[in-house]
């Protein structure tokens, strides 16, 4: 790939487009799901798959387990994930629109600095839940969920989710971290400032979609510490993206 964006453009936003994107010009997920065997998915569809694949199993385990407190977050968490979906293929359906600089692109989708995010993420989570959140609270956040001796199966379908959700999050802080860069870095002319910044916009949208998960852990301070400032930092550093682009865009105009 050389970066410019030409033959990749990706068609529209909810379909595959006339050309496919190599693999090292694209997310894992998107990777992932191009190489469903036998299956060819629009955006849309991926997306609305993964909400229905776990709406559907969320309440299939709640209704056998009787585990219908842990039902309405489930659903936060799985709505949250599925935007996540959204931000990243509407997202690189953009940046492979436009030309942009090829070291760009390659932080972005081939370094998978973002996989490494989410598992520091991810096990950060896991530590907190079963090792500081039993110490620290009279009724930890899994037992509010699911009771004193949760079923095996829910907490592994719990952690899935979790662990999906903890990827969107990841790519968010890498999507923000590498937009302020190529801002920064390689400057752009308006009509292509003018895409990238629609980057930064989904990016802070996705932030903000991911407070729908603060009702569900109030009582759990260290939690809405961690979500809020997540959010807050995306916002910030994409905010300054948006900012410096449209600056840029201006002056070579």
């Amino acid at each position: 790939m050389n970066g410019q964006g030409t033959g990749n453009d990706g068609g529209t936003s909810d379909g595959r487009g006339a050309s496919e994107p190599d693999y090292g010009d694209t997310w894992v997920y998107e990777s992932i799901v191009s190489a469903l065997p036998g299956i060819e998915l629009s955006n849309r569809a991926a997306v609305a798959l993964q909400l229905g694949l776990f709406q559907v199993g969320l309440l299939l385990l709640a209704a056998v387990y009787d585990v219908w407190s842990a039902a309405l977050a489930g659903t936060a968490a799985v709505v949250v994930a599925a935007g996540g979906s959204v931000l990243m293929l509407r997202l690189g359906t953009l940046v492979r629109s436009v030309s942009v600089s090829s070291s760009y692109r390659r932080m972005l989708f081939g370094s998978s600095v973002e996989v490494v995010l989410s598992v520091l993420a991810f096990i950060a989570l896991v530590t907190y839940l079963f090792v500081v959140d039993p110490r620290q609270s009279s009724t930890p956040l899994l037992s509010e969920l699911f009771g004193e001796e949760p079923p095996m199966v829910t907490i592994y379908f719990a952690l899935l989710v979790l662990w999906d959700l903890c990827y969107r999050i990841g790519t968010s802080w890498w999507i923000a971290v590498v937009s302020l860069w190529r801002t920064v870095r390689h400057p752009a002319d308006a009509e292509t400032a003018a895409t990238l910044r629609r980057v930064d916009r989904l990016n802070v949208g996705f932030a903000v979609l991911q407070l729908l998960l603060i009702p569900f852990v109030r009582s759990h301070p260290s939690l809405i510490v961690a979500l809020t400032g997540h959010v807050l930092a995306v916002t910030v550093v994409s905010g300054l993206s948006y900012l410096i682009a449209g600056r840029s865009g201006t002056s070579s105009t």
